[in-house]
């Protein structure tokens, strides 16, 4: 699954092609794509329609339905810059100039970071969660297709001129929505509603480090599940929690009140150092599910100590890596630089 790293390449990719782009026109390719969006509500705003959210396997005519309104509604849409919170991304939007409303949808105001204007309708962005294998890719307007392609946006941007912009799934975890915009809960920014359970990342420069220590160390569940905790911290899944506890040598069973001030603050560190790595690498990518919005392949998965690398020697110690089973996956780690305490 793509982790902070790799949500945030594709974020910063999107960026120069995005804002200030118009979506011409929507095509939606596979409705198995929305379940994270809910259609207008008889009051006119976005509401649900009793089919339940993401998860749900949608009846065949509650598809079509959510496809035709989520084609309506982007059409004519201009595109802010992307945002990202943990594995989430969203790109604001605003009603293009002269573009009248359709019926039953309502105006949208271009939202202004941490400031939500309550005399105005709902303020709303283009939410994408990109599961397993989601991926954002940017084509040019006449590109042959590539595989898997589930929602497709024509855009036209004022310098780069007409593209594609193409929602690929294979696996289908994935999902494109329209979503509110609400005060997050610490009041500083706007996030999509399906969102606000989401924790910020450590490296978000508003995160609270030591609140974020405070819970880490107040809590009896092991370490790695409180990494993986998205209302804890957020963006941290199986790779990132490896190798950021690789690198501040604590066992992933270990409880979070058994660890010391000195050395929490140390894997806080440790997480820190190697989202930024992987981010410089592009991120990881094992396969091809996970590629850029050009297609192509991060490296950091040439830099892992840990995750996946059972049988090896620890690049610390000579040890072999050993793999355990955690939560229908896998904990890598160094039974002699990681021993539980």
């Amino acid at each position: 699954m793509p982790e902070l790293p790799e949500v945030e390449v594709v974020r910063a990719g999107l960026a120069p092609a995005v804002t200030g782009a118009t979506v011409i026109s929507a095509e939606v390719r596979d409705p198995r794509a929305l379940k994270r969006h809910l259609p207008l509500g008889a009051d006119g705003l976005p509401g649900d329609d009793g089919l339940g959210g993401h998860g749900v396997r949608l009846p065949f005519e509650a598809g079509v339905a959510r496809a035709a309104d989520f084609e309506r509604r982007v059409t004519g849409l201009v595109l802010d810059a992307p945002r990202r919170r943990g594995k989430f991304m969203w790109i604001p939007v605003e009603r293009g100039a002269g573009d009248e409303s359709q019926p039953g949808s309502v105006p949208i105001p271009l939202v202004e970071r941490g400031a939500r204007d309550e005399s105005k309708p709902d303020q709303l962005a283009l939410l994408a969660h990109l599961g397993m294998s989601g991926q954002m890719l940017l084509r040019a307007h006449d590109a042959p297709d590539d595989r898997h392609v589930r929602i497709r946006l024509w855009i036209e941007h004022p310098a780069h001129g007409e593209l594609r912009l193409d929602f690929a799934d294979q696996r289908l975890f994935g999902s494109l929505a329209l979503d509110r915009l609400l005060p997050a809960p610490d009041g500083i920014d706007l996030i999509p509603g399906q969102a606000l359970h989401i924790a910020r990342d450590p490296l978000d420069p508003a995160f609270d480090d030591a609140g974020f220590l405070l819970a880490l160390r107040r809590r009896g569940v092991g370490v790695k599940k409180l990494l993986l905790d998205q209302t804890l911290v957020s963006g941290v899944g199986n790779i990132y929690a490896d190798e950021a506890l690789w690198r501040a040598r604590i066992h992933p069973e270990t409880p979070g009140t058994a660890i010391g001030p000195r050395k929490a603050r140390e894997l806080l560190s440790a997480l820190r150092d190697v989202f930024t790595q992987a981010l410089a690498e592009g991120g990881t990518s094992f396969d091809a599910q996970y590629v850029n919005v050009n297609g192509q392949a991060g490296y950091f998965a040439h830099s892992l100590n840990a995750y996946g690398r059972q049988g090896a020697p620890c690049p610390r110690c000579g040890r072999p890596i050993v793999r355990e089973s955690f939560m229908n996956r896998g904990s890598h780690f160094c039974p002699k630089c990681q021993q539980l305490r």
